[in-house]
C-alpha cells in the first residue's frame, strides 16, 4: 500500500472540519469531539492540546471559538506532521510541537510553554489499564490508549505547571477511573465539574469529562449524565448536535 493510500480524509463537526489521518493505528473519534465540546475558552486565550494526535480536539475547539492561540503537543513526529497539515488545510492557526507531555519544565519552556503562561489545557491521555486491557501490537495505537500507573499524574502535573492561576484544565478519562482523576487533581486544582458520559440510558457511564481550575476553591459539581444513544442505540438528538459542532457541553460556562 502506498503512503498516500495509507491516509484517509474524514469529516468531523458535520463537515466543518476535514482531517487526514492514518488508516491504521489510533483513529480520531467521539472522545476528541466531546473533549472539545466540553472545553471552555475565549477568543485570545492561549490553549494547549496535550497528546493532540492529528489535532482533532484542539482544531475542533478552534473551529467553535475562533481566535484562540492554539498549540498542539504530540510525541509522535508523524502524527504531529498530520496535525500541522490539518491545521493548514482547515485555515486554523496552530503551532505544532513535537514533545513528550512528561518532559520536564525546561523541555516545555524550550517550545515556548513556560510555567504559568497558558489559559486552557485540554487532554485525552492514554487511559486503558494495562492489567485489564490487551494493548495493540501497533505501537502508535498502544501508545495512544494504554496508560501506566503514572500517566495521569504526569500529564496533570504538566498541565498544572504551564497553566496560569485560575487557568482551566479539561480532560476525558474512563468512568471507572474517576478516583484516579480525583487523586491526580487533588494537588493544585479545584472547582471541579464532572460530567458522566453513558453509551445509552440504563447503562453505566463509559467516560467522564472533568473541568478543573488551577487554584479553584468552589465546590465540586456532579452534572447530570450525558446519554449518547437512545435505548435503540440510535444517537440522541443532543449527541448529534454536539458531534456536528452545533452545541457545547454543560461544563462550558456561559
Amino acid at each position: 500500500m502506498s503512503e498516500a493510500a495509507d491516509i484517509t480524509e474524514d469529516a468531523f463537526l458535520g463537515g466543518q472540519l476535514r482531517l487526514k489521518q492514518k488508516r491504521s493505528g489510533h483513529r480520531a473519534g467521539h472522545d476528541a469531539i466531546l473533549l472539545a465540546a466540553a472545553t471552555e475558552a475565549r477568543t485570545g486565550d492561549r490553549v494547549v492540546d496535550f497528546g493532540a494526535g492529528i489535532g482533532t480536539a484542539g482544531l475542533a475547539l478552534a473551529r467553535r471559538i475562533p481566535g484562540v492561540r492554539l498549540s498542539l503537543v504530540e510525541i509522535d513526529p508523524e502524527l504531529a506532521g498530520l496535525a500541522r497539515d490539518n491545521a493548514a488545510a482547515n485555515a486554523i492557526a496552530a503551532k505544532t510541537i513535537v514533545l513528550d507531555v512528561t518532559a520536564d519544565a525546561q523541555g516545555f519552556a524550550s517550545h515556548g510553554l513556560s510555567p504559568d503562561s497558558v489559559d486552557v489545557v485540554l487532554m485525552n491521555p492514554p487511559f486503558n489499564d494495562p492489567a485489564r486491557h490487551r494493548g495493540s501490537p501497533d505501537r502508535l495505537r498502544h501508545t495512544a490508549h494504554v496508560a501506566t500507573e503514572e500517566t495521569l499524574h504526569a500529564w496533570v502535573h504538566a498541565a498544572r505547571r504551564i497553566l496560569r492561576s485560575n487557568g482551566v484544565l479539561t480532560l476525558i478519562w474512563r468512568a471507572d477511573g474517576l478516583t484516579e482523576v480525583l487523586a491526580a487533581l487533588s494537588r493544585g486544582f479545584g472547582s471541579l465539574a464532572i460530567l458522566p458520559v453513558h453509551g445509552e440510558a440504563g447503562r453505566p457511564a463509559i467516560r467522564v469529562l472533568v473541568r478543573a481550575v488551577k487554584g479553584g476553591r468552589a465546590p465540586t459539581r456532579l452534572l447530570p449524565g450525558l446519554m449518547l444513544n437512545e435505548e435503540s442505540r440510535v444517537p440522541k438528538y443532543e449527541t448529534i448536535e454536539i458531534l456536528e459542532g452545533r452545541a457545547a457541553l454543560p461544563l462550558v460556562e456561559p
